[in-house]
């Protein structure tokens, strides 16, 4: 390098470039400071959030990872904005665009918006929990995992059902897991001949003959109704609800077999038809002779 490079060099080095490196510089570092401090305090306060999961053990966990994650970017955001304006770009007409895009794609995403707002709502007010059985519009299922969008239902025959939470939270849940003991009410028809204090005795030795049943409430067992072909029995016990459906099984294979060793008859449905015979109705013919004219 000879003298003259150097003289063109401190030509091009003026003071205000040497001011403007200067400050780019320092923009860049006070950048870097302020996207360090933006990224601690969004995970600081992620951590704090999702920690509070422990301490209300009512709501799910998923709440508190979706309203974690939602601070986390919320600061960043906030951290971006800084360092925009640390650079001189004005931040309101780029907040301006961001709303209009925002809105559109708020229109353009609406379903899937609705089923995140019930999303919230299901993880929130917990109608269903994972393990329970539920039946929601035309589904029904045990819920194998709940998402902010979605959620899992395995049926009993091991399909797997993918619903958006819209559907679920806009129509009915019903929730068979929600309370500890259920009732379960079989009607029982036995033939018109049958000794009815029989059936009843052997009814009633039944639904004690299971320790599953619970004996609080008490066993229900009474004539309901005279049906058009049998003497319908009321029979209602209750059990856990782990229990029910096992036993309801087992109830209905033991009254088969009992009322068989009791001589108790279980009619089927019968019709009488009447056929009417249609009298016959004697026919002659008659001839007619024409005479000469």
């Amino acid at each position: 390098m000879n003298l003259n490079d150097l003289t063109d060099v401190s030509a091009w080095l003026t003071q205000d470039r040497i001011d403007a490196a200067i400050m780019v510089a320092v923009n860049v570092v006070a950048a870097l400071v302020i996207l360090l401090v933006a990224m601690a305090i969004s995970a600081w306060a992620k951590r704090r959030i999702v920690a509070l999961s422990q301490r209300y053990k009512r709501l799910d966990d998923t709440l508190f990872g979706f309203l974690g994650n939602m601070v986390k970017y919320l600061i960043l955001a906030i951290g971006v904005i800084f360092i925009l304006n640390r650079f001189g770009i004005q931040t309101t007409s780029l907040a301006a665009l961001v709303g209009a895009a925002g809105l559109a794609i708020g229109l353009a995403l609406q379903g899937t918006l609705s089923n995140l707002a019930a999303g919230v709502m299901i993880i929130l007010f917990r109608p269903f929990r994972q393990g329970d059985f539920i039946a929601a519009g035309s589904e029904s299922g045990t819920v194998t995992e709940i998402q902010l969008f979605y959620t899992m239902l395995t049926t009993y025959d091991g399909i797997q059902i993918i619903v958006p939470n819209s559907d679920i939270w806009s129509s009915a849940i019903t929730n068979f897991s929600a309370n500890p003991t259920r009732m379960m009410d079989l009607t029982i028809g036995v033939a018109y001949d049958a000794d009815l204090k029989k059936t009843q005795e052997v009814l009633e030795n039944i639904s004690l003959s299971d320790p599953r049943a619970l004996q609080e409430p008490a066993p229900v067992i009474r004539v309901k109704q005279l049906g058009d072909s049998s003497v319908d029995f009321t029979f209602r016990v209750w059990a856990k609800t782990e229990d029910f459906w096992g036993l309801q099984a087992e109830y209905t294979r033991k009254i088969k077999v009992e009322f068989d060793a009791n001589g108790i008859g279980i009619p089927f449905p019968t019709r009488t038809l009447e056929v009417v015979q249609v009298p016959k109705i004697e026919t002659r013919s008659v001839t007619r002779e024409s005479g000469a004219a």
